[in-house]
C-alpha cells in the first residue's frame, strides 16, 4: 500500500501498475526498462505537463477531431497505465482502438482484450481472429495492422511507440501522434507531431481538450495543427530539460 502522502506517491503508483500489468501478463518484461527509462526524462522536465506540451496536446486533439479514422494504438505500457483514458477518448471522438504488440503472443493478446473489456472498452481491433494487413517496412509482429483499423486510418495516436514503426506509418501517408518523454529518440523525430509528456498526465489533458474543441469550427482546428511544427516543439522540450540541469549547476 502506497500512503498517497508520500513524495513520490504518483510515481509509485505507475510502478505498482507496470509491476502488476507484467505478473499478469499485459507487459513483457523489457516494458519495464522502457518505463524506467521514461521516468529519467520525466525528471528532466520537472515531472509536469508543460506548456510546449499543452499546445502539442492541443494540436493532438484538433487532429484527431478532424480525423476521417481515428485510432489509438495500445500496447503493454499503455494499457497497464491509461487503459481508462484510452476508452474515454475512443468515445468522445469515435475512435477505434487496435491493439498492436512487438513482442506478440496469442496469450497476451488475449489478456490485454479482457482487460479492456473489463474497463468498459467496446470493439478492439487487432485480436488473432483478424485477417491482418501488413505495413510495408516493418519487420516485426507490429507491422500486422487490422484493416478496419490502422491500416486503413487517416490520423494514428500511438502511445509509447516503435521508432521504425512510427516511421513505417508516417511513410504511408499517415498523421501519426507520438507520446514520447524523449525528445531525441527516433519515435520523437520521426512522427507528425509529438507529445513530449508523461502519458499518465498527457491521456487526462487530451481528453478535457477533446472535449473543449469538438464542436470548434474544423477551420480553426486546422488552424491549430497548420501552426504546430513539431522539429520547434523537440527543441524547446530539449530546451526545457537542459534548463533544469543548468540550474541544478547554480545551486
Amino acid at each position: 500500500m502506497i500512503p498517497e502522502s508520500h513524495p513520490r506517491y504518483k510515481s509509485l503508483l505507475s510502478r505498482d501498475k507496470i509491476v502488476n500489468a507484467y505478473k499478469s501478463g499485459i507487459l513483457a518484461d523489457s516494458g519495464m526498462i522502457a518505463h524506467g527509462r521514461g521516468e529519467a526524462f520525466d525528471y528532466l522536465i520537472g515531472e509536469k505537463t508543460t506548456e510546449t506540451a499543452e499546445k502539442a496536446i492541443e494540436a493532438t486533439a484538433a487532429a484527431l477531431i478532424l480525423a476521417k479514422n481515428p485510432v489509438i494504438s495500445v500496447n503493454g505500457n499503455t494499457t497497464a497505465l491509461v487503459t481508462e483514458h484510452v476508452i474515454k477518448l475512443a468515445e468522445i471522438l469515435d475512435a477505434k482502438i487496435e491493439i498492436n504488440l512487438f513482442y506478440r503472443t496469442p496469450e497476451r493478446v488475449k489478456t490485454i482484450y479482457k482487460f479492456l473489456k473489463e474497463h468498459g472498452a467496446g470493439e478492439i481491433l487487432g485480436t488473432e481472429n483478424e485477417n491482418f494487413k501488413h505495413i510495408e517496412g516493418i519487420d516485426s509482429p507490429r507491422g500486422k495492422v487490422s484493416p478496419e483499423g490502422m491500416y486503413n486510418a487517416d490520423v494514428i495516436l500511438v502511445p509509447l511507440e516503435d521508432g521504425d514503426r512510427t516511421e513505417a506509418l508516417v511513410k504511408t501517408g499517415k498523421f501519426v501522434i507520438a507520446v514520447d518523454l524523449n525528445p531525441l529518440s527516433r519515435t520523437a523525430k520521426t512522427a507528425s507531431l509529438t507529445i513530449v509528456d508523461n502519458i499518465t498526465r498527457a491521456m487526462p489533458c487530451l481528453i478535457d481538450k477533446a472535449n473543449k474543441l469538438k464542436d470548434k469550427n474544423p477551420d480553426e482546428l486546422k488552424k491549430l495543427i497548420d501552426n504546430f511544427n513539431n522539429i520547434n516543439n523537440l527543441k524547446k522540450s530539449l530546451k526545457i530539460m537542459l534548463n533544469s540541469i543548468n540550474e541544478f549547476d547554480k545551486d
